[in-house]
């Protein structure tokens, strides 16, 4: 059992193997998300800075799509479902950022959760049949397929790009700031 710090996020383990690192980081990295967008009302998660359709609900949905794209679909093969399956992506590039604007806080928040929990499962289940070098069914267009742990490493770097952002989107909605 990891320790929990201040903010209700788990401490990633200081001496531990990979596989612990690797899900330990993933984890910080998505409390960290869930921290920043705690608490907040749908006027809050769709406060807008600067010239961009980001907003903290909007990272809420695009981290949704994130867990979703890389477990599911790019790792397993499968069909990226509902809320997306129906988008016109070529028509709305931005779709989950501004479509996020519509989402009640409560709906937003499941939604990414209920990914963040499909992803652990999906890879506690990888991990139990095969490693880290497990590679994605779907391959990238030229041929390549990533490992889960390339996955992993991808995701790592994702929550922490887009919780920087949602760091200056919290600071700017009530002040708070942190890590």
């Amino acid at each position: 059992m990891s320790a929990i710090d201040e903010h209700g996020r788990p401490e990633p383990p200081v001496a531990a193997g990979e596989t612990d690192t690797l899900l330990g980081y993933l984890d910080y990295q998505r409390s960290t998300l869930e921290w920043k967008t705690r608490g907040l009302n749908r006027a809050q998660l769709s406060v807008i800075i600067a010239k961009s359709t980001m907003t903290l609900g909007g990272l809420l949905k695009h981290m949704a799509f994130v867990e979703r794209y890389w477990f599911a679909k790019r790792l397993l093969g499968q069909p990226m479902g509902d809320p997306w399956a129906g988008v016109d992506w070529k028509a709305e590039p931005d779709w989950e950022w501004t479509s996020s604007l519509d989402d009640e806080p409560a709906s937003l928040r499941e939604l990414w959760q209920r990914c963040c929990d499909d992803s652990r499962k999906i890879v506690s289940d990888t991990l139990h049949t095969g490693s880290l070098d497990t590679l994605c069914v779907q391959p990238w267009p030229n041929g390549d397929s990533p490992s889960l742990r390339w996955v992993l490493v991808h995701m790592i770097e994702e929550y922490a790009r887009h919780n920087g952002h949602a760091d200056l989107l919290r600071e700017s909605v009530d002040g708070e700031t942190g890590e």
